[in-house]
């Protein structure tokens, strides 16, 4: 026996969900479980089966922070600072231009 894991995905634009798992002696046999068992109500337009053995997992070392590279993270705070001081300028030397001109 083989152990699946069920993927289902509605129709439209979203995604691959996980709805499951089932074992089977092979793949057909996995097919035609996961149809009586996840989607005789309609719950997905699209099925996906993945045998569990073809799985590649990541490992919490594999998974662990990077802390030899420095990574950014940008919430957009530094270009908006950096936006605002420009407007600050640009509306400085405006104002100055338009002093010099009277």
């Amino acid at each position: 026996m083989k152990t699946y894991e069920v993927f289902l995905k509605k129709a439209g634009k979203d995604e691959f969900r996980h709805a499951g798992a089932l074992d089977a002696p092979d793949d057909d046999m996995a097919r035609l479980l996961a149809r009586e068992s996840y989607v005789r109500r309609g719950e997905g337009a699209q099925m996906w089966l993945v045998a569990r053995s073809n799985i590649i997992e990541g490992d919490e070392e594999f998974l662990s922070p990077n802390f030899d590279k420095p990574h950014r993270h940008n919430d957009g705070s530094n270009i908006a600072a950096r936006r605002k001081r420009k407007r600050a300028e640009t509306d400085q030397s405006q104002t100055n231009s338009s002093e010099t001109n009277l």
